[in-house]
């Protein structure tokens, strides 16, 4: 497959911005939606729009048909050992959510520890935070070194008896650089203490088989991978999840209701509380065999003599300051943040959009990992494979001019 025929699947990425064609960099914030996943969502809202697992009439089959298909769909696609281990939610934030909760409840206690990674994303900072506060107990933090890798080495020395959670993204949504997370749950586990990984970023550039990972929980968002919004998973181990107790309360993760006491129900019903969002879940099986065609051996060369071009271009130019850097260049996703001496990051964005080109600009949702590098904001150009080269030489030259403009 050529980008130009997997490009012709995205409607979005023939739009015009003013006279120029769209140039869209910001996969790291949404990706754009194929229009298999369009399709997918209409025809459910059309013509499956029945609630779930509850009638027994028509189209409440047909929608928990579409529901729980999608299920095994993320189950085979992500590598779990069973369906009832993958958990519909939101999205990354509301799976992180729940692990902090729900896991907190079951396990943390006063005195304990919770590690997270100083490159996290706000989404699995402050959940952990509000958890300590609730429990009393500690929040740590691994740090990254200055090229932007995480300092796993020091992992050893930060673990001790009180530790209880090791929260880690596979992929930084600022630095873009590829965490070593098997080599952290080999690590934590020999402490006896779980792993979350946070793959919001890692799901559509690295995927998952979660078994070889050693991961005992995984969150990811469908958005980012070509999905709708409002869709996500938690994947977590069967035997953590029997332990914890709900997230929320109300319709469909019940077994039996009575003023006496009420029962749960078995995995993975007893995490989806209320009427789940039927009309976008599905949109996942779409998204995922979009994500599969992304796999395309000419698609990844292509993809990644982009990736080099931009690296090289970013990192040769001394006006330019870029985060999170490597000499081998697998340990990093196309995700570019940067900022430029005397260019403001909002005033660069703005420009770029002036001649068609989308970025993000500020701190990502990712304060302390801007602290880190001493900054107030970065711009950030984050690219898919239906990215082209073309996009990416347009894009360099842009960036001169608004620089020379600004600088």
């Amino acid at each position: 497959m050529t980008i130009e025929a997997l490009r012709n699947n995205f409607p979005a990425l023939a739009k015009n911005i003013g006279n120029h064609r769209l140039v869209y960099f910001d996969n790291a914030a949404t990706a754009q939606r194929p229009t298999q996943v369009l399709d997918k969502q209409r025809f459910l809202a059309e013509q499956v729009n029945g609630n779930i697992h509850r009638a027994v009439h028509s189209l409440a089959s047909e929608a928990t048909e579409e529901y729980e298909t999608t299920r095994d769909a993320v189950k085979e696609f992500i590598g779990a050992e069973s369906r009832q281990e993958i958990i519909f939610t939101s999205g990354t934030t509301e799976s992180i959510n729940l692990v902090a909760y729900s896991f907190g409840e079951a396990f943390i206690h006063e005195g304990d520890e919770i590690i997270v990674g100083e490159e996290e994303h706000h989404s699995n900072i402050v959940p952990w935070q509000l958890l300590c506060d609730r429990k009393g107990a500690k929040l740590k933090v691994l740090g990254v070194d200055d090229s932007g890798h995480l300092k796993v080495d020091e992992l050893e020395s930060l673990i001790t008896p009180r530790t209880k959670l090791l929260a880690v993204a596979q992929v930084s949504n600022v630095l873009g650089m590829v965490n070593d997370t098997t080599k952290l749950a080999q690590i934590s586990h020999s402490h006896g203490v779980p792993i979350l990984v946070d793959g919001a970023q890692g799901i559509v550039h690295q995927g998952i088989n979660v078994k070889n990972a050693m991961c005992d929980f995984y969150a990811f968002s469908g958005h980012k991978i070509y999905g709708s919004t409002g869709t996500g998973v938690l994947y977590g181990k069967k035997e953590l999840l029997e332990q914890m107790p709900p997230f929320k309360g109300g319709g469909e993760m019940i077994a039996t209701v009575k003023f006496s006491g009420t029962t749960f129900a078995p995995l993975p019903g007893k995490f989806e509380a209320g009427t789940q969002n039927f009309n976008s879940i599905p949109t996942l099986k779409e998204a995922i065999k979009i994500a599969k065609l992304m796999e395309d051996e000419e698609i990844v060369k292509e993809s990644e003599a982009v990736k080099e071009y931009l690296y090289d271009a970013l990192t040769k130019d001394e006006r330019i300051t870029l985060y999170g850097t490597t000499t081998n260049l697998k340990e990093k996703t196309p995700v570019f943040s940067f900022t430029v001496k005397g260019a403001h990051h909002e005033d660069l964005a703005l420009i770029l959009d002036k001649m068609g080109i989308a970025v993000r600009s500020g701190q990502m949702c990712a304060e302390p990992t801007m602290d880190r590098f001493g900054v107030t904001g970065m711009v950030r150009a984050s690219l898919l494979p239906y990215n082209t080269m073309e996009e990416a030489e347009y894009f360099i030259k842009s960036l001169d001019k608004a620089i020379k403009m600004l600088a």
